[in-house]
C-alpha cells in the first residue's frame, strides 16, 4: 500500500551545474524538494518506485544501480539509482528520473530497494492509473517520489509559449495535489496537458492509482514557473 509520496519537478536545470549562473533561481524549489524527500523516509517504506516522464509510448522499468547523466545538457555529472546491484540495466536512465536520482543522492537516500518507472507522456489515464495500482500492491509500505513538470506555456518566453489556459491548467493541478485529490488528478485532461506540454500528467496520475484507498493527506510545498514553466512540489502522506 501507498504510505507516502513526494511530487517533484524534473527540469534539469535543478542540478546547479547545469543551471550554472542561473542555478540561484532554483534554490526555493530544490529546498522543497529536500523536504518532500524527507517525508518519503520518515515513511519507512519497504520499497521506493520513482517515477517519471519518458520518451517511449508505454512503461519502462530501471532497476536500482541504474546510472543515468546530465552530458546531453553539457556537463558531466554522474548519478545512480540508488546502490549498484550485480546486473545492471546497460539503458541509461531518462532525463527526468536522473533528476530524481539526483535528490535522492543529494539527500543521502540508502533505506529502501529503489527501482525507476519511465511513463510515456502519451499514455492513457486509465493505463497510468492501473499501473500505479499495480506499484501499490507491490509491498506492505510503498513510497512514490513522482517527477513531472505542469504546463510550458505560462509566458511569451516559455517553451511553448504563452496559452492562456497554462495557469488554470496549473491551479487545478496545484490544488489537486496539494489536496492529495486523487479523483481530480485521475480527471487531468490528457489531450489539454499534451497541448500545453506538461509532462507531470502520466507520472501524476500513476500516483492517483497508487493512492486508490490508502486516504493520504496532502501539502503543496512549492509551486512556481520561473521560465514559464510550472514547476510544484507536494508531499502525501
Amino acid at each position: 500500500m501507498l504510505v507516502a509520496a513526494a511530487v517533484c519537478p524534473c527540469p534539469p536545470l535543478i542540478v546547479p551545474e547545469v543551471a550554472v549562473g542561473a542555478a540561484h533561481e532554483m534554490d526555493a524549489a530544490r529546498a522543497a524538494c529536500a523536504d518532500a524527500l524527507g517525508v518519503l523516509a520518515a515513511s519507512r517504506p519497504d520499497l521506493l518506485v520513482v517515477v517519471g516522464p519518458a520518451e517511449q509510448s508505454g512503461r519502462g522499468s530501471f532497476p536500482q544501480g541504474t546510472r543515468g547523466s546530465f552530458r546531453g545538457f553539457g556537463v558531466d555529472v554522474e548519478v545512480r539509482l540508488g546502490p549498484a546491484e550485480a546486473d545492471v540495466s546497460e539503458r541509461e536512465l531518462p532525463p527526468s528520473l536522473a533528476v530524481g536520482a539526483w535528490l535522492l543522492e543529494r539527500t543521502g537516500w540508502a533505506d529502501a530497494p529503489i527501482e525507476g518507472l519511465g511513463v510515456g507522456e502519451s499514455l492513457a489515464p486509465e493505463r497510468c492509473v492501473e499501473a500505479g495500482r499495480e506499484i501499490g500492491a507491490r509491498a506492505g509500505r510503498v513510497a512514490l517520489l513522482v517527477m513531472g513538470d505542469a504546463s510550458a506555456c505560462r509566458t511569451v518566453k516559455a517553451p511553448g509559449y504563452l496559452d492562456e489556459r497554462a495557469a488554470p491548467f496549473d491551479a487545478e493541478v496545484a490544488r489537486a495535489l496539494g489536496a492529495a485529490d486523487v479523483a481530480a488528478v485521475q480527471a487531468l485532461d490528457a489531450e489539454l496537458a499534451h497541448e500545453l506540454k506538461a509532462s507531470g500528467r502520466a507520472p501524476w496520475q500513476v500516483l492517483a492509482g497508487a493512492a486508490e484507498g490508502a486516504d493520504l493527506s496532502g501539502a503543496l510545498l512549492y509551486e512556481d514557473a520561473p521560465y514559464g514553466v510550472g514547476y510544484m512540489v507536494a508531499t502525501w502522506s
